[in-house]
């Protein structure tokens, strides 16, 4: 992705990679943890209002526990529940 940035930036000020003005000029939530060396930009808040304006959830697919594939779009017009779960 190619992202212009506006003039007086400081994104690359001294060498040094400014995640958090990225984030800034992308309006998009930034989340960090310095400690596992771990970061996150998020979904703009323009494109969340979007899509929950839509109502529409997203489609993907998901393998039951006999490996057969189930798409969600498969199932609009009815109630559909889901449980996730992680080890971790």
């Amino acid at each position: 992705m190619c992202v212009p940035l506006p003039a007086g930036s400081r994104l690359g000020e001294g060498g040094v990679f400014d995640l958090g003005e990225v984030a800034a000029t992308l309006d998009r939530p930034l989340a960090l943890d310095a400690e596992a060396g771990a970061a996150f930009v998020g979904v703009s808040a323009g494109e969340r209002a979007q899509a929950l304006g839509s109502l529409i959830a997203p489609d993907f697919t998901l393998s039951d526990l006999a490996g057969r594939p189930h798409m969600l779009s498969s199932y609009r017009g009815r109630k559909v529940f889901m449980v996730a779960w992680a080890s971790w």
